[in-house]
């Protein structure tokens, strides 16, 4: 058995024992990215850094094992100051937004990119329940509102926006009467905030821009998640022109944004997303249809949860490490092409991923 002092508590454990494990054996939690219990170590993020106070270096606790006579410093001001640039220089690489420009610039903030997958797949019922639980009045915000969102959408850039104003009165419609509740204040009165209130509990507008300039052939690279159609609709009238609008919409917000743990990571440490990015490799949406799998490089912080997820894995090639030193990126491997790798382990993938790169494509 060894012993140990982390942040003032006396330890001991067995040898071979990792620092990350010693911590929380004692309760003390140590934020991770690229660490999953059970998968080989790899520490790429450097977000689990811990100050050995003896030799007064840093070390990533979870790959780094406990040594006799250890004095760790877990949570002091020098190991939350490099946690901080760990997750700054991540952010930096990390060319992804987490909301779409339509919810972003939605005064209610409505989860539009939701609402165009539910009409899209036909699913009225759900539509309706999303607009209920969004209502802070008795009516819709768009009826008065400018129309923000189509202002915002991405795909006005490439041909027309998408109708969502209307889109959202024509599901609205279908609310029934009285299932119509208006919100109220402390003081009885309707809260209706057409100058940029959001429902209580939403990340919508944490992070206005994260992706940065598109050129024009990254931008069509959203139009991989659209259906291709060859008619549009701005009036909006029954289910079917709800449906087939819907399906233009580029989906360029983050299905794990809710879920994701850089997010997150940032939002701990009160970290606002740096002005310049580091642009090593292009926005880039690859679609396998057979298993629903989509993968967005942009988003990915090459922690290599996925590539080691499916190191046992011999039914069919997994995602790997390609290029070297600061164009390393994830992908396929080079002798295949993405609709063959995966197929048993993507939801395995998706489960591991810390940023939503990876993600259901439904």
């Amino acid at each position: 058995m060894l012993k140990l002092k982390i942040d003032n508590i006396d330890l001991e454990v067995q040898d071979g024992t990792t620092i990350l494990d010693a911590a929380k054996s004692a309760g003390i939690i140590i934020p991770t990215l690229c660490h999953i219990d059970g998968l080989p170590h790899y520490s790429s993020c450097m977000i689990c850094m811990v100050k050995d106070n003896k030799s007064n270096g840093f070390v990533p606790s979870c790959s780094a094992l406990v040594q006799s006579g250890m004095d760790i410093d877990a949570s002091g001001t020098d190991v939350v100051n490099i946690r901080k640039k760990a997750v700054e220089l991540l952010l930096s690489e990390h060319r992804a937004e987490c909301e779409a420009p339509c919810r972003v610039v939605c005064p209610a903030g409505y989860n539009i990119p939701a609402l165009n997958r539910l009409l899209a797949a036909g699913n009225i019922e759900a539509a309706i329940e999303l607009s209920l639980a969004e209502l802070t009045s008795d009516e819709i915000a768009c009826v008065q509102c400018a129309g923000y969102c189509e202002n915002a959408c991405r795909r006005k850039k490439i041909d027309l926006p998408v109708s969502i104003r209307n889109l959202k009165i024509f599901i609205s419609n279908k609310i029934p009467i009285e299932k119509r509740r208006p919100i109220k204040d402390e003081k009885n009165n309707i809260v209706v905030d057409l100058e940029g209130g959001k429902k209580s509990g939403s990340k919508t507008k944490r992070y206005k821009s994260l992706i940065g300039k598109l050129d024009a052939e990254e931008l069509k690279e959203w139009l991989k998640e659209c259906i291709d159609i060859e008619t549009r609709y701005s009036d909006i009238s029954d289910n079917n022109s709800a449906a087939m609008e819907s399906k233009s919409c580029m989906h360029c917000d983050c299905r794990a944004a809710e879920d994701c743990r850089l997010r997150d990571m940032a939002e701990s440490f009160s970290m606002k997303d740096p002005r310049g990015k580091l642009v090593y490799a292009p926005a880039r949406k690859k679609i396998n249809h057979q298993t629903n799998l989509i993968f967005e490089n942009a988003k990915c912080i090459k922690c290599g949860l996925c590539v080691r997820v499916c190191e046992d894995n011999n039914e069919d090639p997994p995602l790997c490490f390609i290029n070297r030193g600061f164009i390393t990126i994830i992908s396929e491997p080079l002798t295949c092409e993405f609709v063959e790798t995966m197929k048993s382990t993507a939801d395995k993938c998706i489960a591991v991923c810390p940023t939503g790169a990876l993600a259901s494509f439904k």
